[in-house]
């Protein structure tokens, strides 16, 4: 029952998420809040993890999210049954929707419909990717808690790395240097520290 949850969920998120990677941040935190199968720093984990490995970013949290569940709820081999299906229902959608629409590629060309669709959708995903990357940026930069319930602090740490690699990214020679450099010592200064 958990695989076809899987299956489902996710094909909502593959059916719904127009913009790529960040634009199905909103979803799975919806997902998150719905299933209780990741939290919000759960989540913020998988984007960096996603971010940071090869292929798409929405697929990669997609067989993540798969794995844990499958293997909480079928031991060792439920964990790859549970990412392939995750996997597999986040692509389905759009495999369908363009079979559906390479049928009909001249008809819908010429479209003025379709095009009115397409401006349409455009801001829609601006908006959706917008929303992914404040939500992200809160749960990266902003410490909850305290003293009072409702407070919260900066997380200084988070503020100075991010201005530290914002400033070398500014330096002609250091932007020559691969994303990946600047991903991989950001990763270590997190592990020495401890933030």
């Amino acid at each position: 029952m958990i695989f076809l949850r899987l299956f489902f969920e996710f094909a909502k998120v593959g059916l719904f998420a127009v913009g790529g990677g960040l634009a199905t941040i909103p979803f799975l935190q919806n997902m998150g809040a719905a299933t209780g199968w990741f939290t919000d720093m759960d989540l913020t984990t998988m984007i960096a993890v996603s971010e940071s490995t090869p292929g798409p970013m929405g697929v990669n949290m997609a067989t993540y999210v798969g794995f844990q569940t499958g293997s909480l709820a079928g031991g060792p081999l439920g964990g790859a049954l549970g990412a392939a299906v995750a996997t597999l229902g986040l692509i389905t959608p759009s495999i369908i929707i363009i079979m559906v629409i390479a049928g009909f590629l001249q008809k819908f060309r010429q479209s003025r419909t379709v095009d009115a669709v397409f401006q349409g959708l455009r801001p829609a995903s601006t908006a959706l990717i917008a929303s992914a990357g404040l939500s992200v940026a809160v749960s990266v930069f902003v410490a909850a808690g305290g003293v009072a319930e409702h407070t919260f602090s900066l997380h200084w740490p988070s503020v100075i790395l991010t201005t530290a690699v914002f400033l070398c990214l500014q330096h002609k020679q250091l932007k020559k240097l691969h994303p990946v450099a600047f991903i991989a010592i950001a990763a270590v200064i997190g592990a020495v520290f401890q933030f």
